[in-house]
């Protein structure tokens, strides 16, 4: 039995290829997440919380969080 692993795409990538990776891991569009993320990003109704508690806005947390992301998730292995 083989494991997956969540690496970043190298194929559907546009910037670092976090969600190229996420997406080809659930086997599903990477556009799709590429949407969720910034919806989740803009759309978020108690985002002025973090604001407030934090002083960074969510979209700026977001994109924190996926260069984080792209350093922490290897790059998919040349095959």
């Amino acid at each position: 039995m083989e494991t997956k692993k969540l690496y970043r795409s190298v194929k559907n990538k546009v910037l670092c290829g976090v969600c190229g990776g996420i997406g080809e891991y659930f086997h599903i569009d990477p556009v799709i997440i590429r949407l969720i993320w910034v919806l989740l990003a803009l759309c978020q109704p108690w985002r002025h919380m973090f604001d407030s508690f934090f002083g960074i806005s969510i979209l700026g947390s977001s994109i924190i969080v996926y260069f984080a992301a792209a350093v922490i998730i290897p790059k998919a292995p040349e095959e």
